[in-house]
């Protein structure tokens, strides 16, 4: 199989580098499977191999060169944003996805994202190839974007710190009567004004018996006195996200509140000591589940301790029962045990953190008191 490497000159600057870099490991990772091609579907994906950041987009990787496909909408974006691969434009009113990707696919083994992809779409894609030797090849690239390089690291770590100052600067703003979607509106707004490029996700800010929703929607319950507060929330730069939770009691817990409030902090605390390269993440599950189940919440416990955090909110490694995957140095992952009692209330604590060569860096810094008032 006969594999160009690029070669990387000195008039290529940092970031083409960067991207340069990236499609080489891919096409090192592609030889390993013994597939010459494949078709990437996913943004994300193509965003981490190219640069380009909008949609409308559809990437053939192979030993002949990259080729970006769009059409006249992106087609002047894509240019100036992408890397490493030349921009195709195609005229959709003449030219079908499935034809202009068999004029540049080279007649070799293929590989395609088929979760990336819908499936009426790949229909009409695979009817014109129908004479290749191709199959489906997911996670290939988010395998790759499994390891953060020193620009993602410290993308994610501005991220995180203007959600860090986002919050401190709401918490004061927390009073009897607020509605759940007046804050979240206002911490979205905030992480705006100190730079994000938006929101990592929908906001959950929930009160009292509806923080126990994992993921809830804010709406238009007043806070009481008494009432547990729920906030998980991040931001965005260059494309990366953060993502942390943080609960609080609005005034004084109660006994209940505060046993679960102290349970779900020591499970963090002890998962936290644990961390380090080569930790396989179903023990690491199990070391967080022992604690609550030690604390009599076991039954309530949030069904995964974490996962990656990236381009993507939620990518590998993930951190639960069932997943095969042990830490490695410069992964970003979360570590966020929670527990949620219907009808009564939830706590969940999340932080994201590196791990290093020492351990882990704990990436968001925001205090982890219970008490507000």
């Amino acid at each position: 199989m006969g594999y160009v490497i690029t070669i990387i000159g000195s008039g290529i600057t940092q970031m083409q580098t960067r991207y340069l870099q990236r499609q080489q490991r891919l096409l090192l990772a592609l030889q390993e499977k013994d597939v010459e091609n494949l078709l990437v579907f996913n943004y994300e994906n193509i965003f981490y191999l190219t640069g380009y950041s909008g949609n409308a987009a559809y990437l053939i990787v192979s030993t002949q060169g990259l080729k970006l496909i769009t059409d006249y909408r992106y087609f002047e974006r894509a240019k100036s944003e992408s890397n490493g691969c030349e921009v195709i434009c195609r005229d959709r009113d003449t030219e079908s996805l499935g034809a202009c990707i068999k004029r540049f696919l080279p007649y070799e083994k293929t590989g395609f994202e088929s979760l990336a992809v819908n499936y009426g779409v790949w229909l009409s894609i695979a009817n014109e190839l129908a004479s290749y030797d191709i199959s489906p090849l997911d996670g290939c690239i988010e395998m790759l974007r499994m390891v953060k390089d020193e620009f993602e690291v410290t993308s994610i770590k501005k991220a995180a710190a203007i959600a860090d100052l986002a919050l401190a600067d709401l918490l004061t703003q927390v009073s009897k009567g607020v509605t759940e979607l007046d804050l979240a509106t206002e911490l979205d707004y905030k992480m705006k004004k100190l730079g994000s490029d938006g929101v990592s996700f929908d906001t959950i800010l929930l009160f009292a018996e509806r923080s126990a929703l994992p993921h809830g929607k804010p709406g238009e319950r007043k806070l009481n006195y008494g009432d547990l507060l729920l906030i998980d929330f991040g931001a965005v730069v260059n494309g990366y996200r953060s993502d942390m939770t943080r609960t609080y009691v609005y005034g004084e817990p109660n006994k209940q509140q505060q046993q679960m409030y102290d349970a779900v902090l020591a499970s963090q605390t002890k998962s936290l000591h644990s961390l380090k390269a080569g930790v396989d993440c179903q023990q690491l599950n199990q070391i967080s589940l022992d604690v609550l189940a030690q604390s009599g919440f076991e039954q309530y416990a949030g069904k995964g301790l974490g996962h990656g955090v990236g381009l993507a909110l939620h990518e590998v490694p993930f951190i639960n029962p069932v997943t095969d995957y042990r830490l490695e140095v410069g992964n970003i992952i979360t570590i966020e045990p929670g527990v949620y009692i219907p009808d009564f209330g939830g706590i969940r604590i999340e932080d994201d953190v590196l791990i290093t060569n020492d351990g882990f860096e704990f990436i968001t810094h925001a205090p982890k008191s219970f008490v507000i008032n």
